[in-house]
């Protein structure tokens, strides 16, 4: 049986109340900052603003990508 497996069976023993809590902490964990990824999506975000300036890319009006999306 997998470390998975294992760990599934264990979960579904605790009270619901653990289940959650360590739901809680397992997306907490997962969502911690984490500067590389920060710093890659600051440089991406800079190659886009710099490609719309250079007339490399055109932006969307905020109207047709809610449209598009069927939001209000």
């Amino acid at each position: 049986m997998s470390q998975t497996q294992v760990l599934h069976q264990q979960i579904a023993q605790l009270p619901a109340l653990e289940q959650i809590a360590l739901v809680e902490e397992i997306l907490y964990r997962l969502d911690a900052p984490d500067a590389s990824v920060d710093a890659l999506w600051a440089i991406e975000a800079e190659n886009r603003l710099a490609a719309y300036r250079q007339g490399q890319v055109q932006a969307t009006p905020l109207s047709e990508v809610l449209a598009k999306y069927h939001l209000p």
